[in-house]
């Protein structure tokens, strides 16, 4: 309140000399061609005491509304200081909310990652195992197959090999005997045949 006091005191005094000033100026051009050093002073003196009442009833009446609007004014003034601090502070503030949430995004973002990564190689090697066992039924299975077929194949042309050889052997020792021999070896047949009967 005292600084707005002062204010207008500063404001109001040099008024009051520029006012003076500028009616001694007007009194003195005008005053001159008339002649009379005392009318001229009448006239001033009664011009520089309205000129003071003018401005003693300024001062009273426009004081109080001059004070409250320059109070006013300067109090919006600081309020809107004060908000403009307080709008920065929560401007930085909520950035350094922003740039911590995103260092945390961007661990969570590694975090992710890396248990992705660490799931698919887990999967992988799971699946390479299971591939390496189904790979060794297979192999173990065909070499099963393999051995299987081949000795079925081997009683075949074992069976066949025995099978020829007989009629070989039949073919040749018909050929080598006589029809006298083979009547002889089938009389003969007959009668050991006959004698265990």
């Amino acid at each position: 309140m005292r600084r707005i006091s002062q204010k207008f005191k500063k404001i109001i005094f040099p008024l009051f000399i520029i006012s003076i000033a500028f009616a001694s100026y007007a009194f003195g051009s005008s005053g001159g061609e008339e002649g009379g050093h005392g009318s001229l002073l009448k006239d001033y003196m009664w011009k520089i005491i309205n000129f003071l009442i003018l401005i003693v009833i300024l001062f009273k009446f426009a004081k109080k509304p001059l004070q409250n609007f320059l109070q006013k004014r300067t109090e919006l003034i600081e309020k809107t200081l004060n908000e403009a601090r307080e709008a920065k502070e929560a401007a930085i503030k909520a950035l350094r909310e922003v740039e911590e949430r995103l260092k945390v995004k961007d661990s969570e973002i590694e975090a992710i990652l890396s248990a992705a990564k660490k799931s698919g190689e887990h999967e992988r090697d799971i699946i390479t195992a299971e591939s390496e066992k189904l790979k060794e039924k297979i192999l173990e299975q065909a070499k099963t197959n393999i051995e299987y077929e081949l000795k079925h194949a081997k009683e075949a042309i074992k069976a066949e090999a025995v099978e020829l050889a007989m009629e070989l052997a039949e073919k040749k020792i018909k050929e080598k005997m006589t029809k006298e021999e083979q009547e002889k070896l089938l009389s003969e047949s007959l009668v050991k045949i006959g004698g265990k009967g």
